[in-house]
């Protein structure tokens, strides 16, 4: 017997065996996510009536349905991908899908059948308007920059130092109007909560506690 001979008589039994197995994928597949992707399995052998199984249908396509133009591609060409993943494709009534084509081959390295799984993505794309308007901020003028952590005092001593250092000086070395601002600018940030504050900003500024509550006081 020939070696073509001896792959047609033993091709039809493992080929079909493949398209059974291949089967119980597509039918575990589509009935775990119905409604959300179609899963087809094609029968490459016969290309006029190739699809043999579909679950969760989606596209309204029947068994007994003929390939389609991937499908014809994949059994001209033993060279086809074997996986064509995650591409563009529109359902027959516009919805838009992303689908996946998983070529099967059998032992003699010969394409006989395809699962093709195809998302429809409409589903999603309401929910992703809304979770994109969820996150969303408004791009506004702000009157101060919110932190939602809690400050801590070695925060409070870097943001004293360099507004001072912003005016070429020590903390000690600023005028009176310059602390009060600085005491002021402190509160409405948040700082002078920060645990023992009063005394770091008396120690850096050099001045009393009394001092600095005349500040936030005054006009």
């Amino acid at each position: 017997m020939t070696e073509e001979r001896r792959q047609e008589t033993t091709g039809a039994p493992e080929d079909e065996l493949l398209l059974r197995e291949a089967e119980k994928i597509v039918v575990g597949l589509g009935r775990m996510f119905p409604g959300l992707c179609e899963v087809v399995l094609h029968d490459l052998r016969n290309p006029d009536q190739s699809i043999r199984a579909i679950e969760s249908n989606l596209s309204g396509r029947e068994v007994g349905q003929p390939a389609t133009e991937l499908g014809l591609a994949r059994m001209r060409d033993p060279g086809f991908p074997d996986i064509v993943q995650n591409y563009a494709n529109r359902f027959p009534d516009g919805r838009p899908a992303k689908s996946t084509s998983i070529g099967i081959k059998n032992s003699a390295g010969q394409y006989v059948a395809a699962i093709c799984l195809n998302l429809d993505v409409s589903l999603f794309a309401s929910a992703a308007r809304s979770l994109n308007n969820l996150v969303r901020t408004d791009e506004q003028e702000q009157p101060l920059t919110e932190t939602l952590r809690a400050r801590t005092a070695a925060e409070l001593r870097t943001v004293i130092e360099e507004f001072a250092a912003a005016r070429g000086q020590t903390p000690r070395s600023l005028g009176t109007p310059a602390k009060k601002e600085l005491v002021r600018t402190l509160k409405t940030s948040g700082f002078l909560q920060v645990k023992h504050s009063v005394q770091v900003v008396t120690e850096l500024l050099g001045v009393s506690r009394a001092t600095v509550y005349n500040y936030l006081r005054s006009p």
